[in-house]
């Protein structure tokens, strides 16, 4: 019997994954490139911008953040719709369905809220969540999200680069790792008592990869805070790595001079890596990584699209991980 299976949980093969079939302002959006008034990079931004419009819920707190000049990064993909994004999640302390957290994280209290940073770093701090949210100027940053069952979104994040806070907080020069610590509270969080993982979720990256540029402290998506279920009230985003790496909810950022134990490392090592970079070539052991299905535009049973090393990121990171053997250390 497979070890998550003993914990009372299956993961759902990639084949077994039904996404919802949402087409919120597509026409919209084809009417804007079909013009041929622009050229197809501004046709880009303007049928995104359009599908923004039609897209936002609107009932949450406005938080915009300006478009960001990094260069390099920006994927001029279609956003998926926000209905989708915030539906179709990844949230375990609110339970295994996709659709749990959109119905189960309305408990979690957002207000007051802080963050540690703690380790090895010359200046701790614990952060109020409005002074962290105001250390650094906001960005929109439209990034690809591939999750290691086999589908992806495009997303209009609003947050700043780890980098910004790393920086003020001065890591030592045994700091080689940082660890990310989400909430745990069984008050608010009704499925931390399952045995799915081992609670707080924990998660770790290498300083260089959390100093990399497109590393994200998020804190709202398409023009709003964020909802509950994506992570609330601030998230890691890494789009180069699979979505499970990105911790959400996080109370505590920890520096240390040892890899991090993470709870999907401890839970199945077999099966995920302590580095989980989107690589099409390694695939898990009970299904391939090679194609991908995007959320709210490939039905069913559309054809598949190639998954890409880095989640198409690898001009931009490739050099963090030169010389390694990337199917052993996966």
């Amino acid at each position: 019997m497979h070890f998550l299976k003993n914990r009372g949980f299956v993961h759902a093969h990639s084949s077994e994954i039904t996404p919802r079939a949402s087409y919120e302002g597509r026409r919209d959006a084809l009417k804007l490139i079909g013009t041929g008034v622009a050229g197809s990079a501004l046709a880009a931004w303007a049928a995104r911008d359009a599908h923004a419009q039609v897209a936002r819920a609107g009932k949450l707190a406005p938080l915009a953040g300006a478009r960001s000049a990094l260069s390099g990064g920006m994927t001029m993909e279609k956003p998926t719709p926000y209905a989708d994004i915030t539906s179709y999640n990844n949230f375990y302390e609110f339970g295994t369905d996709k659709a749990d957290p959109e119905k189960n994280a309305h408990t979690l209290k957002t207000r007051p809220w802080t963050v540690a940073i703690e380790g090895e770093v010359k200046k701790p701090k614990t952060y109020d969540i409005d002074e962290l949210l105001k250390l650094a100027p906001l960005e929109e940053r439209i990034y690809r999200l591939r999750c290691v069952e086999g589908w992806s979104m495009v997303i209009p994040w609003v947050g700043y680069s780890m980098a910004e806070l790393i920086k003020r907080v001065e890591p030592t020069g045994n700091a080689k790792y940082v660890e990310f610590v989400t909430l745990v509270d069984p008050k608010t969080m009704p499925f931390v008592g399952s045995r799915v993982l081992e609670w707080p979720y924990v998660e770790g990256l290498r300083l260089d990869e959390a100093m990399h540029p497109l590393a994200l402290l998020a804190f709202g998506l398409y023009g709003e805070v964020l909802p509950n279920q994506n992570g609330a009230p601030v998230r890691a985003v890494l789009p180069w790595k699979y979505g499970f790496k990105s911790g959400k909810s996080i109370v505590k950022i920890r520096f240390t001079d040892k890899q991090p134990p993470t709870s999907w490392v401890k839970s199945a090592s077999q099966e995920y890596g302590f580095f989980s970079n989107v690589n099409p070539s390694v695939d898990h052991p009970r299904w391939s990584q090679a194609t991908e299905r995007r959320i709210g535009e490939d039905g069913l049973f559309s054809k598949k699209r190639a998954t890409l090393m880095f989640n198409g990121y690898e001009p931009q990171v490739g050099q963090l991980y030169a010389g390694m053997d990337l199917k052993k250390f996966y």
